[in-house]
């Protein structure tokens, strides 16, 4: 009996369990997001002409960095930031910068 519900319990939790690569612990999270602040400000908050990300929409985020990535939104600049983030990296940055405004 208990073997059957050690099974259990390890079959539900492999179900349960987030995808390696969609897991990203906040650390790592703020890590990324530093590399924005020489241009984009501490946390996101531009004081200058460059666009702030603090507080920005994270579905539009996602999709202007996939566009500067796949080189459909051309930016010298943005599309070489962008080329070494993955989907899910700009998704966790995406809800980062959208909580900080």
């Amino acid at each position: 009996m208990k073997l059957i519900a050690a099974l259990a319990l390890l079959l539900v939790s492999t179900f349960c369990a987030a995808a390696p690569e969609t897991l990203m612990t906040h650390s790592r999270v703020r890590f990324m997001a530093a590399n924005c602040a020489y241009c984009h400000g501490p946390d996101g908050k531009s004081r200058g002409s460059i666009p702030s990300l603090a507080g920005m929409d994270k579905d539009y985020f996602v999709s202007r960095m996939k566009a500067f990535r796949d080189g459909t939104r051309p930016n010298t600049i943005m599309s070489t930031h962008a080329s070494g983030y993955t989907n899910a990296e700009f998704a966790a940055l995406g809800a980062w910068f959208a909580t900080h405004k």
